[in-house]
C-alpha cells in the first residue's frame, strides 16, 4: 500500500496564503484602476518576479514537457475563466451572491477528488464542509436580505466560477504530482496574463484612466505581495496536502477580507462576519487535526 504521509507545513503554507489573498478586497478599493487591467498588472507582476527568481533549467525543461503542456494550459484556462466570471457574478449579482456561488467550488471539489484523483474518501471533510458553508451563510446573510432583484445571467456567472474553481483546483493538484511548485505557479499566472489582456487593454482604452503614483504603489504591492508569493506558498502547501482539506481552508479568505477592510479602509466588522468566521475557523481546525493523511500515490506523468 502506498504510504501515507501528513505534512503540517502544507496547511500552513496553504492557509497563509488564503490570509493573504483576504487582503485583495480592500487593497482593490484603494486604487481607481479598471479591474481587468488590474488584474493584468499583478498577473504580469506577478510572473515576471518568479521567472526571475525561479527560471532555472530544471524548470525551462518542466515547462517544455510536452506530457504536461497541455495540463497546464487548461489550469491557466481554469484560473483565469474562474476570476473573468466572479467578478461578472459580484457586478452582476451583488457581492453576497456572488460570493457564495463561487465558494461553492469546494462542494465540487469534495465530491470530484476522490474519483479523480483515486483516493479514498476523507470522512471528516463532510461536517468540516458544512460548517464552512453554514460560516459563508451567516457571514452574508446581510446581502442576501437586502437583495433585489436577481440576475440570470449573474446567477450562470456564479455557479460557472464555483465549477471553474474546482476544475482548477484539481487540475493544479494532479499537476504537483509530477511538477514543481514554481512551474505550476508561474505557468498559471502567466497563462492568466495572456488570457486576460485582450480585456484588459480593451478596457483601459474605453476609460479615462490615467496611473497615478498611489496606483502605482498599490498594484505593485498587489503584484509582489498577494500574487508572486502566495501564489508559490499555496502550490506548495497543496502539494503537501489533500486537496479537499485546502479548498475548506480556502473559507479563510472571505474570514480575513472584513479585518483588512477594517485596518486599511475603517470599514466596521458585523456580529454576522464574526460569528460567521468562528465556524469556518472550526471547520478548518477539524481537516487540519482530524483530516486523513494524504496518500502518496507516486509520481503520474500525466499523458
Amino acid at each position: 500500500m502506498p504510504a501515507e504521509r501528513r505534512d503540517t507545513r502544507g496547511y500552513v503554507l496553504v492557509g497563509a496564503s488564503y490570509l493573504v489573498w483576504g487582503s485583495l478586497g480592500a487593497l482593490v478599493r484603494m486604487t481607481t484602476m479598471p479591474a481587468s487591467t488590474l488584474l493584468e498588472a499583478r498577473m504580469v507582476i506577478g510572473a515576471v518576479l518568479v521567472a526571475a527568481v525561479f527560471a532555472r533549467r530544471p524548470m525551462l525543461a518542466e515547462l517544455r514537457d510536452r506530457r504536461t503542456l497541455g495540463w497546464l494550459l487548461l489550469m491557466g484556462l481554469f484560473s483565469s475563466s474562474t476570476l473573468l466570471l466572479f467578478f461578472l457574478a459580484l457586478r452582476l449579482t451583488g457581492v453576497a451572491i456572488g460570493m457564495f456561488l463561487f465558494f461553492t467550488g469546494p462542494v465540487y471539489v469534495a465530491l470530484a477528488a476522490p474519483r479523480l484523483l483515486r483516493q479514498r474518501a476523507d470522512r471528516i471533510v463532510y461536517p468540516a464542509l458544512g460548517l464552512a458553508v453554514a460560516g459563508m451563510l451567516v457571514i452574508l446573510l446581510p446581502g442576501f436580505l437586502g437583495a433585489g432583484g436577481l440576475s440570470v445571467a449573474g446567477i450562470v456567472c456564479g455557479v460557472a466560477s464555483g465549477l471553474l474553481y474546482a476544475g482548477y483546483a484539481l487540475t493544479a493538484k494532479f499537476l504537483t504530482r509530477t511538477r514543481r511548485s514554481v512551474t505550476i505557479a508561474l505557468s498559471e499566472m502567466a497563462i492568466d496574463a495572456v488570457i486576460v489582456a485582450p480585456l484588459a487593454f480593451w478596457q483601459l482604452a474605453r476609460s479615462c484612466y490615467h496611473l497615478t503614483g498611489h496606483d502605482l504603489a498599490v498594484v505593485l504591492v498587489i503584484g509582489v505581495a498577494c500574487t508572486a508569493i502566495p501564489y508559490v506558498l499555496y502550490v506548495e502547501g497543496l502539494s503537501r496536502i489533500r486537496v479537499e482539506h485546502a479548498s475548506i481552508l480556502g473559507y479563510l479568505e472571505p474570514v480575513s477580507a472584513p479585518i483588512y477592510a477594517l485596518l486599511l479602509l475603517g470599514e466596521a466588522t458585523t456580529v454576522s462576519t464574526i460569528a460567521g468566521g468562528a465556524l469556518i475557523v472550526v471547520a478548518g481546525v477539524l481537516v487540519v487535526v482530524f483530516g486523513s493523511r494524504q496518500r502518496d500515490l507516486g509520481e503520474v506523468v500525466p499523458t
